[in-house]
């Protein structure tokens, strides 16, 4: 009887076992995680050209915007135009009552004939020996001083209207009828259309000594639409600005149709630089990172492998948009230019195509 359930026992244990290792070999193992993507892009290691550039953006003007205002005070009695109107040469703009002046007018005219009178008076009793010759000169310098404020009056009183000086565009109106003005207070600004337009740029002491006169430049306007504009250094300020410490520099446009004062654009100067060292290249400066005094990192691409492999260079000069590996890299060598701070050495990637599909990046020994 022992022998018997011995042996049952012995069949139980045998059967759960063989259920155990028959479940075990039928369950499979959990697919490994997917590798995390993402997106990054390469760009070519191109020969080093030994200058420079800066990309800076400006102001569009009319070369010459003209503040017109009124000689004298008085009250403003009409403004003819409005912003935005075209005016020609000699077209009248804006005009004083005149009713002060021309009282003012009229009193220097008065005082003038009595000091003329009182002079030819004096001059005739000098003749017979009545009156002294200093007497006589006091009253020919009042004459002449009354005849100098009859002038005045004249000329304050063809200043109660503002002609225009040329043919422009009024770019701003900063009084109107009723008002009262002071002398020299500004009533309009007119643009002035023959001075052509410019780009004012304000540039750092140490990109304004590599800035030279008659240099070409190529300027974007985005409102004009992408194509460049030709345009050339033709001012460049004397005195840095008290709140900026910045120059001004000017840059002449060729004409473009659409062109208006205020619209904003960026300038792209090229400087000359010095010879670059054998065997240099540029590449973008997203491109680089780790940077410490001359040295830096790059992810060069792996064409064949389908890897990135991290690699030390030695840098040179730095531009706004690239920088120059001196040694390290090759000519023709693709590296990641975005993305680079999130890879690691020997990561399988596979680059974007054009039209900005993502990038899928492996790390090594993942699934594939």
């Amino acid at each position: 009887m022992q022998r018997e359930l011995k042996s049952g026992a012995s069949s139980l244990a045998a059967s759960l076992a063989a259920a155990l290792l028959l479940a075990a070999c039928s369950s499979e193992a959990p697919p490994p995680a997917p590798a995390p993507q993402l997106p990054v892009s390469l760009a070519t290691a191109m020969p080093a050209s030994g200058g420079s550039s800066l990309e800076i953006s400006g102001t569009v003007r009319y070369k010459r915007e003209t503040a017109l205002g009124f000689n004298t005070p008085g009250r403003i009695a009409a403004i003819n135009v409005r912003e935005g109107d075209r005016v020609a040469r000699g077209q009248l703009l804006a005009r004083l009552d005149p009713t002060s002046l021309g009282a003012a007018s009229a009193s220097a005219r008065a005082e003038a004939e009595r000091a003329e009178a009182d002079y030819r008076r004096l001059a005739g009793l000098f003749e017979k020996g009545w009156v002294t010759a200093p007497r006589v000169e006091s009253a020919r310098a009042a004459a002449i001083a009354a005849r100098a404020r009859v002038a005045q009056a004249g000329f304050d009183l063809g200043l109660a209207n503002i002609g225009a000086p040329s043919a422009g565009l009024i770019l701003r109106r900063l009084a109107e009828p009723g008002q009262i003005t002071t002398p020299g207070q500004t009533i309009l600004i007119l643009g002035e259309v023959s001075s052509g337009y410019v780009l004012r740029v304000p540039l750092a002491d140490a990109d304004l000594a590599r800035t030279r006169l008659g240099q070409p430049a190529s300027v974007s306007i985005p409102a004009l639409g992408a194509a460049p504009i030709a345009a050339t250094v033709t001012e460049i300020g004397a005195r840095g600005d008290d709140a900026t410490g910045t120059f001004r520099v000017e840059l002449t446009l060729a004409p473009q149709p659409g062109m208006r004062s205020g619209l904003i654009g960026s300038a792209l100067l090229r400087f000359a630089g010095t010879a670059p060292r054998g065997g240099s290249v540029t590449v973008p400066v997203s491109a680089v990172f780790g940077a410490r005094a001359d040295e830096g990192f790059v992810y060069v691409h792996d064409a064949a492998k389908g890897r990135v492999k991290l690699r030390q260079v030695a840098l040179g000069a730095v531009g706004d948009t690239a920088i120059t590996i001196v040694s390290g890299l090759a000519e023709g060598e693709k590296v990641v230019s975005s993305g680079a701070d999130r890879l690691r050495d020997g990561m399988a990637v596979k680059i974007a195509v054009p039209g900005g599909m993502a990038v899928k990046i492996a790390a090594p020994g993942g699934a594939r």
